[in-house]
């Protein structure tokens, strides 16, 4: 999940170095794709797009600002809800004329993928930890960091989004729903539809992903106290709504940019208005 490698990157730097090095299955398969389409049709590779359908918008993210390599083999990113209601007729069309096993090359494992625990499930180990919704996701972090987990643990599989990526918020489906479906599909399946070797695929990353310290305040302890005290203060005159009128998620985020001087007290709407009414009644009196 991209949005938990990012989480990590930023929050927990003790475990970023044990991140699994692989590209996105989205990634592998797009170089699949490309490549099929080169033997297909005899084009050159930029005059051939791929496009993926998006279930979040974090793997947007993913394909304008990747992590681990530096670009990506997608070339356009498009949301499943857009694109579902246009594609319905054709769908119907497919399946009507018996073409949809031309379509499919996923088995078992594969469709697997799409809720919670299916990555795991593919390891055929029984030694995994799999968990769903950033708030519980951060919790493992957390125990993670504080070894709180049995050392036998080999694989660890955390989505954002409740239920895997059928929960997330580009999807058509009930997230509930859609992984009760997904049960009823994987019954009627193969293990796997592909047997043959996988084409010659640097599956790696390619660029090291290393700790990115943005909640660092200052270079020194002194002054990271220092900083700190003032966020403090800043959070005293603002509301703790934690609106995101600013911009910035908390009322908290928004003293620590000031600080930093990346943003200004008057980002926030309540010390606008406040500040306005003080020369509204100044001008008044003149």
């Amino acid at each position: 999940c991209p949005s938990v490698v990012r989480l990590i990157r930023v929050r927990f730097p003790n475990l970023v170095d044990h991140m699994m090095p692989i590209r996105p299955p989205m990634e592998i398969a797009a170089e699949m794709a490309r490549k099929k389409a080169i033997e297909k049709t005899g084009l050159a590779s930029e005059d051939i797009g791929i496009f993926f359908l998006s279930p979040c918008p974090a793997k947007v993210t993913s394909v304008k600002s990747p992590i681990g390599y530096e670009k990506s083999n997608v070339d356009q990113v498009v949301a499943i809800k857009d694109i579902y209601p246009k594609l319905i007729s054709a769908m119907t069309h497919v399946v009507e004329n018996n073409k949809v096993e031309e379509l499919s090359q996923s088995g078992r494992i594969g469709i697997g993928w799409g809720r919670i625990g299916g990555e795991a499930a593919g390891l055929l180990t029984d030694s995994y930890l799999a968990a769903d919704g950033i708030e519980n996701v951060i919790k493992v972090l957390e125990d993670l960091e504080d070894r709180k987990f049995s050392k036998t643990l080999s694989f660890i599989e955390l989505n954002a989004c409740t239920g895997g990526c059928v929960g997330g918020v580009l999807q058509v489906e009930n997230p509930f729903l859609a992984i009760v479906k997904l049960k009823g599909l994987r019954k009627y399946l193969p293990v796997a539809r592909v047997h043959e070797a996988p084409p010659e695929i640097h599956s790696d990353w390619t660029q090291d992903v290393e700790y990115l310290p943005v909640f660092k305040l200052g270079d020194n302890m002194l002054e990271s106290l220092t900083m700190m005290a003032q966020v403090d203060e800043l959070c005293k005159k603002f509301p703790g709504l934690d609106c995101g009128s600013c911009g910035a998620p908390t009322c908290r985020a928004l003293a620590r940019d000031i600080v930093r001087g990346v943003a200004n007290e008057k980002d926030c709407i309540h010390i606008l208005r406040e500040y306005i009414h003080k020369i509204s009644d100044e001008f008044s009196h003149l």
